[in-house]
Order: C-alpha cells, then structure tokens, then sequence
C-alpha cells in the first residue's frame, strides 16, 4: 500500500508508478534507511510518542530487517514498494504490526531521504578514501623499486629532460593525495543531520535535534528545514571530486598506453590486465588503461546532468531530486572501480630500464645541463642557451646522438 493513498480516489497508472517509483536504485540505501529509522524511534520516546518497550520492539524488528537486508541486498528488488521508505515500512508493519504505523510520525520522506543519502555518502566516502591510499601505496611500492631507472621526460609530447621512472610515479601520487585532501574535506562538510526537518517547515514534537544527530553519528543537526531538504551540494561535490580524480586517471592510463605502445617499450603491463586480438595473435591491447580513460567522460557525464537537474529549481523538494541518486551512484562506482584497476595496472608491472635510458640518451635531454655547465665557467645564461642550441644542429646535421650519462652523478 502507498504511504500517501488516503488523498486520492483512484489508483495509479501502472505506467506512471513504473516511471515514478525508485525502488529498483534506492534499494542500496536501505541499511542506511534502516538506522535511521532506529534514531528516530529513539527520538520519538524522547517526545512521548512512543513508550521505551514499544521502541525496544520496532529497534529489535529493524535490527532483524537490517540483518536480511545485508545478507540478500537484492531481494528488495522483489517487491512493488514505491521506494525504499516504503519497503522498510511494509517489511516492518508484517513484523510489528500496527506498532509500525507509528514509527513514522513527525517525519517525512524529504528529510528522511536526505538523511540516507548523507549516511550513505559519508559511508562510501570512507570507503573511497581507502581505495585512494591503496593506489597511492602500490606506486609508492612501484616508485620504490625504480629510483634508478631513467626515464625520459616529456613537454609537448617531446622529449625533454631525463628524470626516473620513480619521479612520474610520485607525480601522480601527488595528485591523487589532492584528491584524498579534497574527499576528505568534503566528508566534513556533508557531516550535517537533516533528519527533524519535515518535508520542509520542521517537525511539529519538540525533540532534540541535536542529540538525534549525534545519535546518528552526524557533527551537528542542519540548520535550516528548507535547505535540508532541498540540499543536494554533497552529491554534486562527490561528483566534481571523481570527475577530478577521473581526469588524473586518465591521464595515468594516458602516459602508460604510451609507454607500452611498441614505439615505446618503456614498460610491459601484466597479462592480468592487457587482452588480445581476435583475428590478430600478436596482439596484447591495454585494455584496462583504456577502459580507465574511456569511463572519465561517463563521470563527468553524471556530474553535468546533476548539475542540470538542480538548476534553477525551486525551494524547498522537488521530485527532480529523485535523478540525483543513479548518477552518484554510478560515477562513486566508477571511480572505485578505475581506482582498483589502475593500482591492478601496477601490480606485475615491468619497466625496459635499457630502453628508457636509451631514449632518455636520445634527443639531446641532457641540453640543459649543458647550458648549466657552461653558466658555471662564467657564461650568461642567454648565451649559453644560444650555444647549446647551435649545438644541437650541428650534431642533428651531423647525425651525433649524446652519448653521456643524461643524469649527473
């Protein structure tokens, strides 16, 4: 049965509750609609709603529900429920019977959502930060191994100056570590309880929303109902933040697809990570870098249509907010999934040390130290700049490659 029958007459369209309903993707906040539920219970014992037994009974239930749900997530998906408020509410009256009726006075499915979806992002930042540090460790591991392997380094896609295999490791660990700054730092902002809010005025029982929020695990309860239940900035910023981290993992798996090309040879990816060619044997394609690189435009495809969505919308919810969950879900999904793989990338990886000297010798990426050396027997800078540079044309012209080390000692 709907949660809001009583005002009409006539059943649904099947083709409208089809279009309507969000069950089939908001099944995944289910846990989180769960625990809230328990501190409102909790809440509502505090304003003489409930009694303290009949709230022991309906935490018990949820407990109970909570558990099935963790073992079979997907068995939600068996049932005609409008959403996952509605699902828990149905689950929990066939357990407690009218009990369950009361669980939700005072609160609506505008506050009660926003709470979910904070619990929910809260939770999976953690997990994204995680999959963060797990990337930047197996580089540094990577890095570790290699502070001694030159490596060509490249401006405009020319060579440019010699610096070590570890050195470009390290430059992507560095943005990945902006990243992390940048989740956790929004981890912080989004630690606010919406919950007491209504659907937009308040709730009419005075209760403390503050201790409902630190109940929760929140910093603090909002401030403002409107707001609230109306703020979907948290779901927009995780999206900017995976589109940025997209946009550095792109380019990691951008470097790296260079480096294995044949033309290159700088580095072997693993067989665990790399497929071959239906009509061609020889083939073995980085797939896994280019799927990387192929899924950053699906992120920032989520970012924009979400940004779209809230535009111009007014106070306080509107039902165009229900688009906000399958696009984070996604894009919080993909990112995961292209964090895992890019440190799987790493793992069984073999750098061509002899060759990445050999081309670091190439190109005369030692110039500048040259120029350096001669600014060191008294020589301007622009002088010696000029100097090299002819330098450089006599030995193409002449067809003389630098044959020194292209590192100081």
């Amino acid at each position: 049965m709907a949660l809001w029958g009583g005002r009409f007459t006539q059943a649904a369209d099947t083709r409208f509750k089809d279009f309507n309903d969000s069950l089939r993707f908001d099944y995944r906040l289910a846990e989180q609609d769960i625990v809230g539920s328990i501190a409102w219970s909790k809440a509502l014992v505090s304003v003489g709603v409930l009694t303290e037994d009949e709230q022991q009974k309906l935490e018990l239930a949820l407990n109970e529900l909570k558990l099935e749900v963790m073992e079979n997530p997907k068995q939600i998906l068996r049932s005609d429920a409008e959403d996952i408020h509605s699902w828990v509410e149905q689950q929990l009256i066939g357990k407690v019977g009218d009990l369950g009726k009361k669980l939700h006075t005072g609160r609506s499915r505008n506050d009660q959502v926003a709470t979910d979806l904070k619990l929910w992002c809260r939770q999976q930042g953690q997990q994204l930060l995680l999959g963060l540090d797990r990337l930047q460790s197996q580089m540094v591991e990577v890095a570790r191994a290699h502070q001694d392997t030159v490596l060509p380094g490249y401006t405009h896609l020319q060579r440019a100056q010699p610096v070590t295999f570890a050195h470009w490791c390290l430059a992507y660990v560095e943005m990945f570590e902006r990243d992390y700054s940048r989740l956790d730092d929004a981890i912080k902002r989004l630690d606010t309880c919406p919950l007491g809010s209504g659907a937009l005025a308040g709730t009419a029982y005075p209760m403390d929303r503050e201790q409902l929020a630190h109940n929760l695990g929140f910093r603090r309860a909002t401030r403002n109902s409107l707001d609230s239940v109306s703020d979907r900035d948290h779901v927009m910023e995780l999206m900017s933040i995976a589109s940025i981290s997209m946009l550095h993992l792109s380019r990691l798996a951008e470097d790296m697809i260079f480096y294995n090309s044949g033309e290159s040879n700088f580095i072997e990816l693993a067989d665990t990570v790399t497929s071959g060619s239906s009509l061609m044997p020889q083939k073995k394609n980085p797939d896994a870098l280019e799927l990387i690189r192929g899924k950053t435009g699906r992120v920032y495809g989520s970012l924009a249509g979400m940004m779209m969505t809230v535009k111009a919308l007014p106070l306080a919810y509107n039902k165009d907010m229900q688009e906000d969950k399958e696009g984070l879900f996604d894009a919080l999904d993909t990112w995961s999934d292209c964090m895992e793989m890019a440190a799987l990338c790493f793992d069984g990886i073999k750098v061509n040390g002899e060759r990445t000297l050999e081309a670091a010798k190439q190109g005369y990426a030692n110039s500048t130290e040259l120029a350096d050396y001669l600014v060191a027997k008294g020589i301007p800078f622009r002088e010696a700049h000029h100097i090299v540079g002819v330098a450089v044309v006599s030995a193409i012209t002449k067809a003389v490659h630098s044959k020194s080390s292209p590192l100081k000692n």
